[in-house]
């Protein structure tokens, strides 16, 4: 019997699944992954010095690039945002802070990648150095219009384009693994960034189709096919896959900080002592007695953009009770996804009329429900919520030949649909104390108050 080995390398964690040619799950795995913070703002990885997408360190960079009107030139070509959460000015760093780094670049003894490159770089033993349309997208050096990387933002940056990876299309032929990583040689032939994956893992590969991941942050996306959005509303456009996993547009809204603001309550404050306690504590409660949490731990992402706001928690008296702060975290990921899809809605001007959801905060019925009733539209999780490593393995299985169309991997899917309930109206009146709470974390990045300190 063919089956398909997917791995979904994460933030926090790496999930691998066996997926059937019946599209049946025939196993999981999942270990977490270390995380160091060595000062405010900057998070990594070790070994292998990674970067991670959360780290702040190049957030003066990305001001200067906006006061030097370079934003323009940047969302023209690759449709983001200067922000250190893409991959260009972690690079620009590293060559201006590693001892002898330019030097090896120059000699071809050092590369830049996403992980996705690193990993089959390992995978077929060095063998292969290249990349996919979707993760090369989030670098801020690939040209989203001529899929190819822009020479411009190359200079800008000080990157040598033979230190970048190959780009090839998401399904196809990524090498062979050899037979000393997972036992026996395997084809590698499925590549995609993560959301992007579990967009195609939800079945979103027409346009209008949109999806949420609530992971360690949460990830709205909403294909638009062929024709590259462009957005006045603080989103960002990037590639995505289409029903063959060639590249097509999408629409994206990051929220930097969701299912991490648990782990917080669980690591942090030690007021919980696993994240699934949130259910009981939030139904135990009937609101948040007006705590609102904003944890922009690392900045505030779609819409705002703003890389110098603070978690803030509003709204607190001698009264508030740990399951009112846990209710509060989990009602702000519904508020912060209400947003960035009011956001993407004026933007590709349509009414959305159902959200697929998954990643592991998904798992939690109450904040499924609250999420129904906020945004007024069915929610529909899927019974297996890995998605991002489910459309890995549907790439690459559409490449082996495993499956035809998406719709022969999707045809033993299971969903659990979330309707909006009666109290919806009384929930969507609380977003605009959100608001309120969300001008608060703002003002931590403000001039004025940098002053003060």
């Amino acid at each position: 019997m063919s089956a398909v080995l997917a791995i979904d390398e994460g933030t926090t964690g790496v999930t691998s699944l066996v997926v059937g040619a019946d599209g049946r799950l025939l196993g999981r795995g999942y270990r977490e992954v270390t995380q160091h913070f060595p000062r405010p703002g900057e998070v990594e990885h070790d070994p292998e010095e990674i970067f991670l997408w959360q780290d702040r360190r190049t957030a003066p960079r990305c001001a200067q690039l906006v006061k030097r009107r370079k934003a323009a030139l940047i969302r023209s070509r690759t449709g983001l945002v200067p922000d250190p959460y893409f991959s260009a000015t972690k690079i620009e760093w590293l060559l201006e802070h590693v001892p002898g780094l330019e030097r090896r670049v120059a000699s071809g003894e050092a590369v830049f990648g996403t992980v996705d490159a690193w990993l089959v770089f390992r995978l077929t033993n060095g063998k292969v150095f290249a990349t996919d349309h979707t993760n090369a997208s989030r670098t801020m050096l690939y040209n989203i219009r001529t899929r190819a990387w822009d020479p411009d933002l190359l200079r800008l940056f000080g990157v040598h384009p033979d230190a970048l990876p190959e780009v090839r299309t998401s399904s196809g032929a990524f090498g062979v693994s050899e037979a000393k990583h997972l036992g026996s040689e395997m084809p590698v032939a499925g590549v995609a960034g993560d959301q992007q994956a579990a967009l195609f893992g939800q079945g979103c590969v027409e346009p209008g189709q949109a999806k949420n991941t609530y992971g360690t942050g949460a990830f709205l996306l909403l294909n638009t096919g062929r024709r590259r959005p462009e957005s006045k509303h603080g989103l960002l456009a990037t590639v995505a896959c289409g029903p063959r996993g060639e590249p097509v547009y999408a629409l994206e809204g990051s929220v930097f900080i969701a299912g991490a603001s648990v782990q917080w309550l669980r690591d942090g404050l030690e007021v919980i002592h696993q994240a699934a306690e949130t259910e009981a504590l939030a139904r135990g409660v009937p609101d948040t007695g007006g705590v609102y949490f904003v944890p922009a731990f690392v900045g505030l992402g779609a819409p705002h953009w703003q890389p110098n706001a603070r978690g803030t928690i509003v709204g607190l008296t001698r009264g508030t009770s740990r399951a009112q702060l846990a209710r509060a975290a989990l009602e702000a990921m519904a508020y912060s996804t209400k947003d960035v899809l009011d956001a993407m809605t004026a933007d590709a001007q349509l009414t959305l009329h159902a959200l697929q959801v998954d990643g592991g905060a998904a798992a939690n019925d109450f904040l499924m429900q609250f999420q129904a009733d906020l945004l007024g539209v069915p929610v529909a999780r899927p019974d297996v919520l890995e998605t991002t490593a489910l459309g890995a393995a549907a790439l690459a299985g559409l490449a082996l030949g495993v499956w035809k169309a998406p719709r022969d991997f999707l045809a033993g899917r299971r969903f659990t649909q979330f309707r909006p309930g009666p109290n919806r109206r009384a929930i969507q009146a609380r977003q605009a104390e959100w608001h309120h709470a969300i001008a608060t974390a703002l003002y931590w990045a403000t001039p004025e108050r940098r002053r003060r300190r």
